[in-house]
C-alpha cells in the first residue's frame, strides 16, 4: 500500500475512534474487539518500512520506543473512559476529560518520538504509527473488556431505584 493510503487509514481510524468516543456508546459484548486491530498489525506487517534498513538497530529502539506509547496511551485510555451499566444490564462506555489528556499526551510523545528520528537520519514508512495504533486499540479495547468483566449487573440506581435517564447524565 502507498504512503498517501496508509496516512488515510490512520486518519480514517482515528476518527472513527474519537468521535466514537466522544459520546455515550453501548457497548457489545461480542468478542471481537480485537479484529480492527488485528488488521491493522497485519497492515503493518505487510510492508516495508517498520524498521530503517540504513541503521536497522537504531530504528528498532525508536519502533520499540513507539509501540511503548501506544501500549500506555491505549491502557490509559480504557482506564480514564467511563464505564457503566445500565438498568437493564447493557453496559455503556465514554471518553472523559482525562481520556482527552491522554490521547493530547500521546500524541505530543508521538510528535516528539518523530521530531528526534529526523535529526537522525532514521526513516520509518508509515507502518509503524499503523502498528502503534494497533497496539494501542488493542490496550484500550483489553482493558475495557477486563473492566466490564468486573462489574456487576446494575439491577437499579444506587441513589434509589431504577433510572429512565442514562447513568452518566450529569456525570462526566
Amino acid at each position: 500500500m502507498s504512503g498517501l493510503i496508509n496516512v488515510l487509514v490512520i486518519i480514517a481510524v482515528i476518527a472513527l475512534v474519537v468521535v466514537r468516543q466522544c459520546s455515550a456508546r453501548r457497548n457489545s459484548d461480542d468478542r471481537r474487539w480485537w479484529v480492527l486491530p488485528g488488521i491493522l498489525i497485519l497492515l503493518s506487517l505487510r510492508q516495508s518500512g517498520l524498521t530503517d534498513p540504513r541503521d536497522e538497530a537504531l530504528s528498532l529502539v525508536v519502533l520499540g520506543a513507539e509501540l511503548l506509547v501506544g501500549l500506555v496511551v491505549g491502557v490509559g485510555w480504557g482506564r480514564t473512559t467511563r464505564l457503566w451499566r445500565e438498568s437493564d444490564g447493557s453496559m455503556w462506555s465514554r471518553g472523559t476529560k482525562a481520556t482527552v489528556l491522554v490521547w493530547t499526551g500521546g500524541l505530543a510523545l508521538r510528535t516528539a518520538l518523530s521530531g528526534t528520528t529526523v535529526p537522525m537520519g532514521i526513516r520509518q514508512g508509515s507502518a509503524a504509527p499503523i502498528a502503534a495504533l494497533a497496539l494501542t486499540l488493542l490496550a484500550r479495547s483489553g482493558v475495557l473488556t477486563w473492566r466490564a468483566r468486573g462489574m456487576s449487573p446494575a439491577y437499579g440506581d444506587a441513589v434509589g431505584g431504577l433510572s429512565s435517564q442514562p447513568a452518566w447524565k450529569g456525570r462526566v
